[in-house]
Order: structure tokens, then C-alpha cells, then sequence
């Protein structure tokens, strides 16, 4: 029997949260843990320092975005002009594209970061996008990480039913219509992007052999769902694994599954944005995410 699980339902914000409001903390109700005895003022000098030390998290995520973009450069211009710079050996230029491969997942945190710091307060930019360029550029991101003959074949291809092609020799089959693929909708992009990524991430990770993806529209909201056929994860971890850092146990055939704060960031991102996410599993039967997200009617 395969388990659904509504993870979360909440309605967009329109105040903005407590400065000790935590994206592990909402999740995982950490936040309740103050106890309600202590004096509203220490409460209040509490939630203030907590505030300030977010500040400076949040400007040192920022700018580590200079120094890596010059990383990223350096190793490009060493890869790109060797005329100048001076003929590169196999095993320098192996090196050196590890390098930039992990600087561009540096990179990508970083946003992912700021963007999961955007939306604890109640930050959200809907935008007219089309839905093509969305989950391309999606895909992009991930492959041009891990697989970068898969990256520039996606980049190339000139049509939907050549990318269902080309992703479907890969593992991925990809479902969504024609009139649908080239809508323009409105919602906050980089928010939705990083959704599916973290979802496709997932089950690229844990998937035996093949991973689905559906995108549709439902009364009016735009419904993502990724699933993969790999082990599952049991009802009783279904709520656990939206937690920061949590794990599943190895006992019996069930593999360790972390995933990090990929999940509790999703969480995050799509009860922001006033969707919801449910979770269909059971150990042995895969696991399929949709992400459930309403349009806006104007940007």
C-alpha cells in the first residue's frame, strides 16, 4: 500500500514573521520551545538579537556571491584562453572543470540561501514567466552540475517532443501538454524553480532506474509533481524527513535518505507562496512530491 501524506497547507503571508521566526524552527516547532513563563521583555531583547545575528548571516551569504563569481571567472578564462594563459595537460583541465562544477554548486546554495531568506519574510515576486523556460532552465541547473553532454543537448534542442526524447534516454520521462508548456503564467520564479530542483534532485539521488515528471494546470494553480522508483520512505518518516538535517536509519532494506535542509526548504518556499505539498510513499513502493502552487491572476 503506498502512503499519501498532505505535508503543509498554509495561506500566503501578509504579515511579516517574528525575527526569531527560523526555517528549521517552523518546521520542526523549535520556535515553541521558549518558555511562555519568561518576561515579555527578555522575549522581546530575545527575538531582537536573534534578529540582528539573521542580519548578518544573511550579509555574509550575500557576499560571498563577489568572490565566487571571481573564482568562476578565473577558472573559465584558464579553461577558455589557453592561448594565453598556456596549454592545459588532460588531468589540469579534468581538475580544473571539477573546480568550476563545484564552484557553480557553491553558487547555487548561495541563492538557494538568500532566496529561503527572501521568503521567511514574507517575500514574494510574482513575475509573468513561460513555463518552458522555467522548467528547462531548471533542468539546466542540475545537469549543467553533473552531466554537461545531457546540459548542451537540452540547451539544443529546438522543440517539447525532442527534450521528452532526450530526457527519456536519460530516466526521465517528462509529461505535460503542448498548450500548457508554452504558457505564460504568473509567479515567483526563482522561488518555483528552486522547488522542483530540490524535488528532481531527490529522486535523481534515489531513483532504481527512472524518474517521472508532471506538470499541469488545476484550477488554477500550477501542480509540479516528481516521483522516482527507488525504495521509499515509510509513513512513519513522512513528517520527520521535512526536518533540517534529518536521516533515515539503514535498519533492514531501508537505505539512509538525508536530505539535508532541501526538503525543510521546500516546505518553506511553497507555504509562502500558498500552495501546498503532499507526499504518496510507502518503503519499497518509490516516492512522488507534488507541489501544488496557485497562479496569480496578474503580476
Amino acid at each position: 500500500m503506498i502512503f499519501s501524506t498532505l505535508i503543509g497547507v498554509m495561506k500566503r503571508k501578509k504579515t511579516r514573521p517574528e525575527p526569531a521566526e527560523q526555517i528549521c524552527g517552523e518546521n520542526s516547532q523549535l520556535s515553541s520551545a521558549v518558555s511562555s513563563q519568561e518576561p515579555l521583555t527578555q522575549n522581546k531583547d530575545r527575538g531582537s538579537d536573534m534578529g540582528k545575528e539573521r542580519i548578518k548571516i544573511d550579509f555574509l551569504i550575500h557576499d560571498l556571491k563577489v568572490p565566487l563569481a571571481v573564482v568562476e571567472a578565473g577558472i573559465k578564462s584558464l579553461l577558455t584562453r589557453q592561448d594565453k594563459y598556456g596549454k592545459l595537460t588532460e588531468k589540469q583541465e579534468k581538475v580544473l572543470r571539477r573546480a568550476l562544477r563545484n564552484t557553480k554548486i557553491t553558487q547555487t546554495l548561495v541563492s538557494d540561501a538568500l532566496e529561503l531568506g527572501r521568503s521567511r519574510e514574507g517575500v514574494v515576486h510574482s513575475i509573468s514567466c513561460n513555463i518552458s523556460e522555467l522548467i528547462r532552465g531548471a533542468f539546466l541547473e542540475i545537469f549543467d552540475l553533473t552531466d554537461d553532454r545531457l546540459s548542451e543537448e537540452i540547451r539544443a534542442c529546438p522543440d517539447l517532443s525532442r527534450l521528452k526524447q532526450i530526457l527519456l534516454d536519460h530516466g526521465v520521462e517528462l509529461r505535460v501538454e503542448e498548450n500548457f508548456w508554452d504558457r505564460e503564467v504568473c509567479l515567483d520564479e526563482p522561488k518555483v524553480k528552486q522547488i522542483f530542483r530540490n524535488l528532481l534532485n531527490n529522486a535523481l539521488k534515489y531513483r532504481r532506474h527512472s524518474v517521472e515528471v508532471e506538470i499541469i494546470e488545476e484550477k488554477g494553480a500550477l501542480v509540479l509533481s516528481v516521483s522516482d522508483d527507488g525504495e521509499g520512505i515509510p509513513q512513519e518518516y513522512h513528517q520527520r524527513i521535512f526536518e533540517c538535517y534529518f536521516q533515515m536509519n539503514g535498519e533492514g532494506s531501508c537505505p539512509v535518505r538525508g536530505h539535508g535542509l532541501g526538503l525543510a526548504g521546500v516546505m518553506v518556499l511553497v507555504e509562502d507562496m500558498g500552495g501546498t505539498l503532499t507526499l504518496e510513499s510507502d518503503q519499497g513502493q518509490g516516492a512522488k512530491f507534488s507541489v501544488k502552487i496557485p497562479l496569480m491572476r496578474e503580476c
